[in-house]
């Protein structure tokens, strides 16, 4: 019973908190424990710290009274790289780290894209990653194209903290109105403007107005909206909260549901401050008087890494192979992950603890060589997790002057009534604690602890095949070294075998990373034959053979040798289990390497609600497209579920191309503990660098307007999806933690899974006709096939929304669904709809499984019934265009010049005229002579 109040406990304490990784706490109004990390990569600028309090003391003022006065800042860390010189007033960290960073400020994503940002892949409602300043941000030097600091911040918190989306859309900027003009997207209508075409060449800038594209009746791919720079509207944040007057947040009453805006789009064209009311920080926050305390900073100093191994020598940790497997993955973790400079000790538990290593600081192979043979030899005795919890707070404590900032990773596979004694006592000491649970049983207390201090949670089973435990230990990296110090997983992989057959692969080793190179072998009987050959296709020895471990490893000095490695295992023994691990770093510092991270949406889950799972495959800040991902998730018992990820914007997918790959979960098993390995690779031209702008960023103001003249901002750095680097060959091997799922039933049940949501519905008018495509969802969610489509049509958005069911249906007789993810095509011709003076026809589609089940109601596509009325212009006043207008340093050069010509011309025509009619007349009063 006391386990199953704890469970329940932390069932709902994780249901709060989700899986993202910020320690922002809402308390009396005020955000607490927000983290400003300035990235390693970043020179040293003590003006950076100065200008990062500035804005979050602007923006504290300016989110409270946006709010209502409900929200504001109180105290905020900012995270100082270890690469910057030390200060008296830098005090050591305690749980933050640029894991849980709520801002970071790191060099731009790519040269010259200095474009500010939230890194938001979830749905509508949902907390994002982490806001991405630069340098030249922070400093003020882009507060013309993204305005001022404090807003900024503003705009990109709202991204972060309640999941509203932009009230622009650059890939949609313009749109049919209900008025039968073009409109820029925006919100609200009220912010005025120009639409223009504006360029600048060699010094000079040229400007027109806009003309229309003849195939989807808007303005031409170079017209932007310029707005005035005097504005008297209030909204919208989420639009440009660079204008003056913009004070506010859309609501019900002033938000533009006609525009194709990402807010529209994605939260069902509710308005940002109707998704903010219905966030769990609104419902525990009411206006309250008075302005609000300035907001506090403590300034806390990345220092030497301490890190304590607290492992279970207990009885049970006897069977299956368990006290051997953890010696496996903790010597893998000493020889090859834990970074060079940090200081390591070990403390071993049963009913009592004791030291193993005093904390030695890693230096060289001695140190690392030294540690390996302190850890346990035998299993016995019970289990007393606190106890060993202490004790390394003694090994700790015995070099350091405090314990703040330093990391337990606790390792055990029973259960331990009085686990729950001293969580306080540890969240008090300002340790960080890492738990792999081994096993099924593995104690449920520890869980509170690792999520209370900020920790990572694995698990691992029984099944030796799956490479779990190895999998945990080569995950704890440093959470505050540069990427091109940690170990990097390139492959992860276990196979059961019987005598003489073999296990053979490859593993590619990319130009990002080399150095330091680790290929482990592990067996469960007898040692197997060893083959591997480098990408020359020489046969490589040196493998140190640990038989008492059951492990064989090597270590490629200096880079390896880029290219395919190909690998052949032979087991020796029937009924044996090998695997194989291969870890590298960064081949040159200035190089980031390409990376994989995993994560589901939630820690806890209670069945049957769906999961998702989320990949995230970059190059530093840069997405990576084309790559081919998959997740392989395993169950309390070990049972496997191998799942393809995709980056489609379809389903889970919340963005196309934006390099997070995503895959709804329900395939549960049972209940209890599921762990989460993502592999990712990329075959020959499969993959490339994304050089799209980011979503979910602040809008860049092309120039203002300002008394009826364009003063043009400097030109944002196009992408040009064309040149997109394509990558070579590489693969990467990520763990995602572990969750926990309860509620699943023993006995059979229905089926609970309805279709997924369509998400990219997109109509296009051909003549009478009207074709829509979308990207087929599945029986369960986004697997299998679905039954039938139904599409209904209205000329109310609202209607079709609130009641679709009322709507008129399309015939789709003809319509036969596709497998899940494919690309589907319909067209039909709309017929009469029964709105009068109605301008557009919206569409949604509802899938039906074979359970009848059916999907929500997709987002919603529109047609208009009338070509839209451009601006009047010069370019539609005269059929020749008249020459671009010159605008430079505010006079228009051409205008002048051609007004002082016509005006010659015309001055000219008059005396010359003039001159005729005189002469005429002197002609006809003089007598006429002949000949």
């Amino acid at each position: 019973m006391r386990l199953f109040r704890a469970l329940a406990f932390l069932l709902v304490l994780h249901l709060l908190q989700g899986s993202n990784a910020s320690l922002v706490q809402l308390n009396d109004n005020g955000y607490e424990d927000v983290i400003i990390a300035i990235d390693p990569d970043v020179p040293e600028d003590g003006e950076i710290i100065e200008q990062i309090k500035a804005m979050v003391t602007t923006a504290s003022t300016y989110l409270f009274e946006a709010t209502e006065k409900r929200f504001f800042f109180k105290n905020v860390s900012i995270l100082i790289p270890e690469t910057w010189k030390g200060n008296p007033q830098y005090r050591r960290p305690k749980h933050e780290s640029y894991k849980h960073a709520d801002v970071i400020v790191a060099p731009p994503t790519l040269p010259g894209q200095d474009e500010p940002y939230t890194r938001q892949f979830t749905e509508c409602g949902a907390k994002a990653e982490y806001i991405h300043f630069t340098p030249d941000v922070v400093l003020g030097k882009k507060q013309s194209e993204y305005g001022p600091l404090g807003r900024l911040l503003v705009h990109e918190w709202a991204h972060l903290r309640w999941g509203v989306f932009d009230e622009y859309n650059e890939d949609q900027p313009f749109y049919s109105a209900k008025s039968k003009k073009i409109e820029a997207t925006r919100c609200s209508t009220g912010i005025s403007g120009t639409n223009s075409v504006y360029k600048c060449q060699g010094g000079s800038c040229f400007t027109r107005g806009c003309r229309t594209d003849s195939t989807t009746k808007l303005y031409e791919k170079d017209c932007q909206f310029f707005p005035d720079k005097v504005q008297t509207e209030k909204t919208s944040i989420m639009f440009m909260q660079s204008i003056d007057s913009v004070v506010d947040f859309c609501n019900e009453k002033n938000h533009n549901q006609e525009a194709p805006s990402l807010q529209n789009l994605k939260c069902n064209f509710r308005s940002t401050w109707e998704v903010i009311r219905e966030s769990e920080d609104f419902s525990r926050a009411t206006p309250v008087t008075g302005p609000p305390s300035p907001p506090a900073f403590s300034l806390l100093r990345i220092s030497e890494r301490i890190v304590c191994l607290v492992l279970d020598k207990s009885g049970s940790m006897s069977g299956s192979n368990r006290l051997n497997r953890m010696n496996q993955a903790a010597k893998h973790f000493l020889l090859q992950t834990v970074e060079n400079g940090s200081w390591v000790g070990m403390v071993q538990f049963d009913s009592s603890a004791s030291i193993k290593s005093e904390l030695i600081q890693i230096r060289s192979d001695s140190e690392r060589d030294a540690l390996v043979k302190s850890l346990p030899t035998q299993a016995t005795g019970g289990t007393s997790i606190c106890a060993g919890i202490r004790t390394a707070f003694q090994v700790i404590g015995n070099v350091a002057s405090q314990l703040d900032g330093s990391e337990i990773v606790l390792l055990t596979d029973g259960e331990d009534n009085t686990a729950s004694v001293c969580i306080d006592e540890v969240k008090e000491s300002g340790v960080i604690i890492h738990f792999i649970a081994l096993g099924p049983s593995a104690d449920q207390a520890v869980i509170q602890m690792s999520n209370e201090t900020g920790g990572n949670h694995f698990y691992a089973s029984d099944n030796a095949e799956n490479n779990g435990l190895i999998d945990a230990f080569a995950a704890l990296t440093s959470e505050n070294a540069g990427l091109s110090q940690k170990s990097i997983q390139l492959e992860s992989k276990g196979l059961k075998l019987t005598s003489d057959a073999w296990m053979n692969d490859t593993v590619i080793i990319d130009s990002t990373v080399g150095k330091d190179t680790f290929f482990l072998v592990t067996w469960t009987a007898q040692p197997p034959s060893i083959f591997l050959w480098d990408p020359s296709g020489t046969l490589t020895a040196g493998f140190t053979q640990d038989t008492a471990s059951r492990m064989a490893y090597l270590r490629i000095i200096g880079n390896a040798q880029v290219g395919t490695w190909i690998y052949s295992l032979q087991a020796k023994a029937n009924s044996e289990i090998l695997a194989i691990t291969v870890t590298s770093r960064a081949a040159n510092s200035s190089v980031p390497p390409i990376a994989v991270s995993a994560k589901m949406n939630k820690d806890t889950n209670s069945f049957p609600s769906p999961m998702i799972v989320y990949a995230e495959v970059r190059q530093g800040y840069v997405p990576i497209l084309g790559a081919s991902v998959t997740a392989v998730i395993e169950s309390n018992s070990g049972n496997t579920e191998v799942l393809e990820l995709l980056d489609n914007g379809a389903g889970a997918d919340a963005f196309k191309d934006d390099g997070v790959y995503s895959r709804y979960f329900t395939s549960y098993s049972e209940n209890g503990r599921y762990s989460l390995k993502v592999q990712a690779h990329a075959g020959t031209n499969s993959a490339r660098q994304s050089l799209k702008h980011a979503q979910s960023r602040a809008a860049y103001i092309p120039g203002w307007v300002v008394n009826g003249e364009i003063e043009g901002n400097p030109p944002r750095p196009e992408a040009d999806e064309n040149t997109e680097t394509i990558l070579e060959n590489f693969s990467r091997t990520a763990s995602g933690g572990a969750f926990v799922v309860s509620g699943f039933p023993n006995s059979p049940f229905p089926d609970p899974y309805p279709p997924s949501q369509i998400t990219d519905l997109d109509a296009t008018p051909e003549g009478e006709e009207v074709t829509l495509t979308w990207t087929a969802p599945g029986e369960d969610f986004d697997v299998g096939k679905v039954q039938q489509y139904i599409i209904r049509i209205s000329g109310s958005m609202i209607d079709l929304r609130d009641n679709f069911d009322d709507a008129l249906q399309v015939n789709t007789t003809d319509l036969l669904p596709k497998e899940a993810n494919s690309k589907e095509t319909f067209t039909f011709k709309p017929g009469n709809i029964p709105e009068e003076n109605a301008t557009h026809i919206f569409i949604a589609i509802q899938s039906v499984d074979k359970s009848n089940l059916t999907s929500k109601v997709s987002n919603i596509a529109q047609v208009a019934l009338f070509i839209p009325q451009a601006d009047p212009s010069p370019d539609e006043s005269h059929p020749n265009p008249s020459p671009d207008k010159n605008y430079n340093s505010g006079i228009n050069i051409s205008l002048l010049v051609l007004s002082v010509v016509g005006s010659v011309v015309v001055v000219s025509i008059i005396l010359s005229t003039t001159i005729c009619i005189l002469e005429k007349k002197n002609s006809s009063s003089r007598p006429r002579t002949g000949f």
